[in-house]
């Protein structure tokens, strides 16, 4: 792919060196020119939506991609939106997305709130979805089943989970297994029940598939908004 100066027909090999060119002698590029057609767009935004849907291209980075979904994932990482994009609410971490904040307070991994875990964050947010938007109303549901792990477990070679048969090097190994959400109830579904419907055993989960867009239900700035409200404000679940 090459690029031209408009003004004196001179060919580029990449835009950069084009734009360089223009700055230096003063040419007028064309307003929000798409970098690898002829389209032209109001505003940047526009026209970065577009090179990546439509091309896979990262303007920024000049880079190209496979797919929509890569280049998506790309423009969604902490190269382009930073680490303190969130901010835990207790220990003001600061994450990239949503789903790194779910992580860190669901595993327990917050310096300020130890006492938080799976089953903790899903009564938060049970309390704040009522209407069951994205909690499972779980009837009778006290807490997720802890397993307890003996010498019983070791089959000759490896100690083995007798719930998916998997072996473990150590005890400790498959008592982590065990007592992770792998074996757990399914605590969340997607809000698009009519067009997905998928359960998911922990805030992350959901959290990550909303962010993936892959049922196109929300954009993936709005899931950010969506999990902000949920650890930091008094307001009810809401999308949009």
């Amino acid at each position: 792919m090459s690029w031209a100066c408009d003004d004196c027909n001179r060919i580029f090999g990449t835009w950069r060196s084009r734009q360089q060119h223009l700055d230096a002698l003063g040419h007028d590029p064309l307003d929000y020119e798409c970098r690898w057609c002829d389209d032209i767009f109001c505003d940047e935004e526009e026209r970065r939506d577009h090179e990546a849907f439509d091309h896979h291209y990262c303007g920024d980075c000049d880079r190209l991609f496979q797919s929509y979904n890569c280049v998506k994932m790309h423009l969604n990482s902490r190269i382009h939106r930073g680490s303190d994009g969130i901010l835990c609410p207790f220990c003001k971490t600061g994450y990239a997305t949503a789903t790194g904040l779910a992580h860190h307070l669901e595993g327990g991994h917050c310096s300020r709130a130890p006492f938080l875990n799976r089953d903790e964050v899903y009564k938060v947010v049970r309390a704040k979805d009522p209407s069951g938007l994205i909690s499972k109303k779980l009837l009778g549901w006290h807490g997720s089943e802890r397993y307890e792990v003996t010498g019983n477990t070791w089959n000759g070679y490896a100690y083995e989970c007798y719930l998916c048969h998997r072996d473990f090097k150590t005890l400790q190994g498959l008592s982590q297994h065990l007592n992770s959400p792998a074996h757990q109830q399914p605590l969340y579904h997607c809000p698009n029940r009519r067009n997905c419907g998928r359960d998911f055993k922990t805030l992350a989960a959901v959290m990550n598939h909303l962010e993936s867009e892959s049922c196109s239900f929300i954009r993936f700035e709005d899931v950010q908004k969506t999990v902000t409200d949920l650890v930091s404000s008094d307001r009810r679940l809401t999308f949009g």
